[in-house]
């Protein structure tokens, strides 16, 4: 009997432990079907589309624990509240509390975009939207559509999208939006529980949170007046036996909201206030100032202190941008001169962002830290003593000379010494053509600084013939490769390929602008054949008016640039590589892309991408032709390219999976084929036939 006890106790203790263990390793069994479903609704109160709604906060309950992320960014509510509304999640539960009195009549829409998760895997609710109305009405009408960057195609993330029932230019500066959204990782919106209207649509990156445009953001807008519509459609779906005959023929009833193919380019007018930023002395002979922005003028200067001075006093840097201005100084008064003021006239932005000149009166100090200070006395010091030591040394030779005894090691410290002590000759450091040279280069000279003066007689160019002699080559001279560029020079001729050049400069040859020479410079170089390189042509169809490709490299950048002359696009002497195509429509024929103006009614140039890689061999020549329209607009820019990658936590988990066959189909409520209906006529203006039809 007590055998039976013990036996009975065992039993219950590893019961007991069993349970332990059970309990300490509460969740998912290890090797289960990962979850890839977001939370779901359960209730809510009040409940969705309710009407007369007449409380200050909402509550919805989910079917398993839920997360917010970035409520305060990612979650709108509107019409917007001055005062924000607070939103909490706890445990399976959101809370909605609204700070103010809503209005009377009016439909909101709290839109969670894609701030809802779950606990356990982060899957996203994505695009979720709770809508209900003050009045006894409920509106019910949708629209849709896409944002793009307009210089590159990239797709925006986060952007807000809004409607404005005021049709007047200046409501989108002046009154917050009646209806908002924002976009999702596809750069997708959708403007839910929209009342019937007319409206002006917009897309805004809210920098100040107050829904309403500044010329600093980044903006989208139509020209066109959008008007929401729905209409309904039938669908059939048809269920068949096992042995292929049909069963059952069902009919759906669904609702088609429009517009749902709204395209949007976002772009900035890239508007700056035009100020001084800072003017300082970089080093004696160097001033800077500058600026905020590009200058659409040169400023005017003048030395007011020292009085005396050359007129040809500096030499001015400037970049691309022109918002920076070095003047290296050439008049050594002014560099010597602890203390310079100029008086400087330039323009900057006034009021009612409008230019005017301003005179300025500016500063420039020689300013040394103590640091400086204190290496320049201790290097001042140090030259003291060696040349008190070289002087006791020299006393000394001359001693042991009368003396008549060997002085060789002596001579020998002395000379070390007197080495040491002597100021050596300042060099300008040079760079030219080395090793090899790629076809569409050009024979430069760059310095370190300003160059003042080349002599042509002191370049000598050569190549090699067929023989293995130099024979010498007439070169043009030598020019400024740009007007901002003041330290190299070009030569205008074209290289022959396939061949070995010598270059020799002799010394003094090349001068900067405080005279200073270089010593002699021999250099050899080689330039690649004809048949390292590929020819590209591009038969681009599509289009009236002017345009210019640019070919892109792995990383997105720009590497050559040609006009489009009639419809081709030719670039000639490619280096072998992977590339990409990019068009721009250049409306005002300027070379470059402009962006838009909403006071003008001007949207920005419209950007193209040839949807695939361009992949170019040795000694090909190879042509393409390129419909600008036959891909449509979201759909055109390579991912390999693309700096913004709109996959998901949920996409990212199934891809993992993928081998086990879980990979489950994701619902697209958007045209997944992109914006362009290929089968449809289109006139050439994407912002109105984004379908091949015009937006309504």
């Amino acid at each position: 009997m007590r055998k039976r006890v013990h036996i009975l106790q065992a039993v219950v203790l590893a019961l007991v432990a069993l349970a332990a263990v059970a309990c300490a390793n509460i969740g998912s069994p290890e090797g289960g079907p990962r979850d890839y479903t977001p939370p779901m609704m359960l209730r809510s109160n009040p409940i969705p589309g309710a009407v007369n709604f007449k409380g200050k906060k909402v509550e919805i309950q989910f079917d398993e624990i839920v997360n917010l992320k970035d409520q305060t960014t990612r979650v709108i509510v509107s019409p917007a509240h001055k005062e924000q509304p607070i939103i909490r999640a706890q445990g399976k539960k959101i809370t909605v509390e609204f700070q103010e009195d809503l209005e009377p009549n009016t439909t909101y829409v709290i839109d969670f975009t894609d701030a809802i998760e779950d606990n356990n895997e982060g899957n996203v609710l994505d695009g979720f939207s709770f809508a209900f109305s003050t009045g006894a009405r409920l509106d019910s009408l949708q629209v849709s559509g896409m944002v793009l960057r307009a210089s590159d195609l990239e797709t925006m993330k986060g952007v807000i999208v809004g409607l404005h029932s005021n049709l007047s230019d200046t409501a989108f500066a002046t009154l917050p939006f009646d209806r908002v959204s924002r976009t999702n990782s596809r750069g997708e919106f959708t403007l839910r529980n929209v009342p019937a209207g007319k409206y002006h649509i917009f897309a805004l990156r809210d920098v100040d949170n107050d829904y309403k445009m500044v010329r600093t953001e980044d903006i989208a807008f139509l020209d066109q007046v959008i008007e929401p519509s729905a209409s309904d459609f039938t669908s059939q779906d048809t269920i068949f036996t096992f042995d292929h005959r049909i069963d059952t023929i069902m009919t759906a009833v669904h609702t088609e909201f429009k517009p749902n193919d709204v395209l949007l380019s976002l772009f900035n007018e890239e508007f700056h206030s035009l100020y001084l930023k800072k003017s300082e002395r970089q080093a004696d002979n160097k001033l800077l100032a500058l600026f905020s922005t590009t200058l659409p003028q040169m400023p005017t200067t003048r030395v007011l202190e020292p009085k005396t001075y050359n007129d040809d006093w500096h030499c001015l840097e400037t970049r691309e941008a022109q918002d920076s201005l070095v003047y290296w100084l050439t008049d050594s008064t002014l560099i010597k001169a602890d203390t310079l003021r100029l008086e400087m006239t330039y323009l900057h932005t006034g009021e009612g962002d409008s230019l005017t000149f301003k005179t300025d009166t500016l500063t420039f100090a020689k300013r040394r830290n103590a640091s400086e200070l204190k290496q320049l006395e201790k290097a001042a010091k140090e030259r003291e003593k060696q040349q008190k030591e070289l002087a006791k040394l020299e006393e000394k030779l001359a001693k042991q000379q009368q003396e008549g005894k060997d002085v060789t090691d002596l001579e020998d410290e002395i000379e070390d010494l007197r080495e040491t002590l002597r100021v050596k000759p300042v060099l300008l450091a040079i760079e030219t053509n080395k090793g090899s040279a790629e076809i569409t280069d050009s024979l430069f000279i760059k310095a370190t600084t300003p160059i003042g003066h080349i002599d042509p007689a002191g370049l000598h160019l050569e190549i090699m013939t067929p023989d293995s002699t130099w024979l010498p080559v007439e070169l043009p001279t030598m020019i400024a490769s740009n007007q901002w560029d003041i330290y190299r020079r070009v030569a205008p001729m074209t290289l022959k390929p396939g061949a070995d050049y010598r270059l020799t400069i002799d010394s003094l040859a090349v001068q900067s602008i405080y005279g200073i020479a270089c010593d002699t410079v021999r250099t050899t170089f080689k330039v690649k054949g004809e048949e390292e390189y590929a020819n590209l042509h591009v038969n681009c169809l599509g289009f009236e008016g002017k345009a210019f490709a640019h070919l892109l490299n792995k990383q997105g950048s720009v590497v050559r640039t040609v006009d489009v002359l009639g419809s081709y696009a030719d670039f000639y002497d490619v280096p072998p590589e992977s590339y990409y195509l990019m068009m721009v429509l250049d409306a005002n024929g300027n070379g470059r892309w402009d962006t838009g103006n909403y006071s003008q009614h001007l949207q920005p140039e419209d950007v193209f991408y040839y949807h695939n890689p361009i992949k170019l061999k040795k000694f090909s020549d190879i042509t393409l032709t390129w419909n600008i329209y036959d891909t449509p607009v979201d759909k055109q820019k390579p991912d390999e390219i693309r700096k913004f990658h709109p996959e998901d936590r949920d996409t990212k988990l199934k891809k993992e999976d993928k081998k086990n066959n879980q990979l489950d189909e994701e619902e697209d409520e958007f045209n997944s084929n992109g914006f362009i209906n290929n089968n449809a006529p289109y006139s050439g203006d994407k912002y109105r036939d984004t379908k091949g039809g015009a937006v309504r």
